[in-house]
């Protein structure tokens, strides 16, 4: 009986279609993340009045929710259809960002504000995290602009015909309107909340256009624009400096209100216990302790739960994942974890390699190229290398709109794989018949040869019998 349940399971391994080593990756990280809040989020049970294992079986059904978009992403036949639904991703973007930026609050939905942030929309009971969703929208929407770009399809719209007169727009008109001026709208909206998630989005959209074949020099002018975006930028939060446009934006040119040592100067100059000691405190306590946490794990780690800084760091489930995971599990874990994420980055190269579609390769390089990227950003931060973000690590890190957003993202890539290699199948199926052919070809010729020496032999031997009766006679 075990040997059939065996038997069973690696036949659905060996049937399961996509790339296995990405279906192995995105079900490790799953696991790992339904361990780890539920060791990692001891603070926010009490906080919240309730019990790890509340906290891990939401996380368990967030996981199954991802689980479900993987699969329904998966089964997805049709690179078309792919193609398009991501004409519409600048459109949900800058809809998203609008409803941030104006704060916006009518019926049911609600913007809300994250660290004192416009971050999130309020739907109902759900929050949605709107940057989360433009990183996977926008990937998809530049997939298609440079595919359609590339091979001549992008229509000019309407209202830019009746300015034209009629005549189509150039080529480099097309570049401006449909792919950098969509990055930069996205990133000025993203600015409004957070300056690190504006560099990081905006980076990995640059990067994906790279790709897909816009070359460097063409990346000169925009380069140019960008930085004539962020001057003004600044010089609107000059306008009023009591009410900042862009308030992340000020903090981040003045590094040092953000430095340690700023902050321990403050609390050296403030009395024990005082408001403004308490907030130096709380600025650089959760960095702190993650070197802790990074320091007391060593290499083989504390065991799990009996991480001691899970109960310091308010946020240790979210921006702080890796250096829990090294407290518990130790070098050994963490080497883990990144090898896991590095070995996407392998497998979506490969992946890329074998697609024959702009879109499709374009898609499955932005793609990992975000997972990957935010998850050694995460890794270096909680390292200390580099300043916080406040990027969370993709598929384990609690968060229920990113986890979800990153199994439509897997769901994608996996779709891709299993097509590209369904195309390789074909081909080699097409040269197996020759092959086949060929061997049958051969084989006929070795039986005729085998009947040809068979009639010689009949032959010598009659003239044999011939011979031996001449003598006699």
């Amino acid at each position: 009986m075990e040997s059939n349940r065996g038997h069973k399971f690696w036949n659905f391994v060996d049937n399961l279609e996509g790339d296995k080593v990405v279906w192995m990756i995105v079900l490790m990280l799953m696991l790992a993340s339904i361990v780890c809040i539920f060791s990692s989020t001891s603070l926010l049970a009490i906080q919240q009045k309730s019990s790890r294992m509340s906290i891990a079986g939401e996380q368990l059904v967030i996981a199954l929710l991802g689980l479900g978009l993987i699969i329904v992403c998966y089964n997805i036949k049709s690179i078309g259809f792919f193609r398009f639904l991501s004409k519409f991703g600048y459109a949900l973007s800058i809809g998203l960002l609008l409803v941030l930026a104006l704060h916006v609050d009518i019926g049911g939905i609600k913007a809300a504000k994250i660290n004192e942030a416009w971050r999130a929309i309020k739907i109902g009971g759900f929050q949605l995290h709107v940057f989360e969703v433009v990183k996977v929208a926008m990937i998809m929407y530049l997939s298609w602009a440079v595919n359609e770009y590339k091979n001549g399809r992008l229509e000019t719209p309407a209202l830019i015909m009746l300015v034209t007169k009629g005549k189509p727009l150039s080529s480099l008109w097309q570049k401006i309107i449909f792919i950098y001026f969509p990055i930069f709208s996205v990133c000025v909206g993203i600015m409004v909340g957070s300056l690190s998630s504006t560099i990081f989005i905006g980076g990995i959209m640059f990067l994906t256009i790279l790709v897909g074949g816009i070359g460097v020099k063409e990346l000169v002018l925009p380069g140019a624009a960008a930085v004539g975006v962020l001057l003004l930028c600044i010089a609107i939060n000059k306008i009023n400096p009591e009410k900042p446009l862009f308030p992340h934006l000020d903090s981040a040119l003045n590094r040092h209100e953000l430095s340690t040592e700023n902050y321990l100067e403050k609390m050296k100059a403030n009395p024990r216990g005082s408001q403004e000691y308490q907030k130096a405190l709380d600025k650089i306590k959760q960095p702190m302790s993650a070197k802790i946490a990074i320091h007391e794990g060593g290499l083989i780690g504390k065991g799990p739960g009996r991480s001691t800084q899970r109960y310091v760091v308010p946020v240790m489930f979210e921006d702080y994942m890796f250096s829990f995971i090294i407290e518990e599990y130790g070098l050994l874990g963490g080497g883990l974890v990144v090898i896991l994420y590095i070995s996407l980055l392998a497998r979506g190269a490969l992946i890329v390699r074998n697609c024959d579609n702009l879109f499709a390769k374009t898609a499955v390089a932005g793609l990992v190229m975000l997972i990957t990227g935010q998850a050694m950003m995460h890794c270096f931060i909680n390292c200390d290398i580099g300043p916080l973000t406040g990027q969370t690590l993709p598929m384990v890190s609690h968060g229920n709109s990113s986890f979800l957003m990153f199994s439509v993202a897997f769901g994608i890539i996996l779709s891709i794989s299993k097509m590209a290699k369904k195309k390789i199948d074909r081909e080699v199926a097409q040269v197996q018949p020759l092959g086949e052919s060929s061997s049958d070809s051969l084989r006929d010729d070795l039986d005729d040869l085998e009947r040809l020496e068979s009639v010689d032999d009949i032959i010598n031997d009659n003239l044999e019998r011939k011979k031996s009766r001449g003598n006699e006679l």
